[in-house]
C-alpha cells in the first residue's frame, strides 16, 4: 500500500521534511500539477507524513475508497505524476 495526497493539499511541504525515503515532491509546473505527490513505488507506508499535513490531505490508499470515496482517483493521479508527468526533479 501507499499513502496518497489529494486536492486539499496547500503545498505546505511539511510532509517532505519527514519522509524517510524522500518520495514526496511538489508538482511542477504548479498550474498543471497543483499539489505535492507521493511516488507509490517508493512509499514505504510509514505514515510519517500524515500528522505533518496541516489540512489532512494525506491518507492511506485503502482509506480513500471507504472514508473518502470522492478521492478514489487520487491514487492514479499520484502514480501518473511519476509515470507520465515530470516525476522527481533533476538533481543539480
Amino acid at each position: 500500500m501507499t499513502h496518497v495526497i489529494f486536492d486539499l493539499c496547500i503545498r505546505d511541504g511539511a510532509c517532505v521534511e519527514v519522509c524517510p525515503v524522500e518520495c514526496i515532491v511538489p508538482g511542477e509546473p504548479e498550474e498543471q500539477w497543483p499539489w505535492f505527490y507521493i511516488d507509490p513505488d517508493t512509499c514505504i507506508d510509514c505514515g510519517a507524513c500524515v500528522p505533518e499535513c496541516p489540512v489532512d490531505a494525506i491518507r492511506p490508499e485503502e482509506d480513500l475508497g471507504t472514508e473518502f470515496p470522492q478521492y478514489v482517483g487520487a491514487t492514479e493521479l499520484n502514480a501518473k505524476f511519476f509515470k507520465e508527468g515530470p516525476g522527481y526533479p533533476a538533481k543539480k
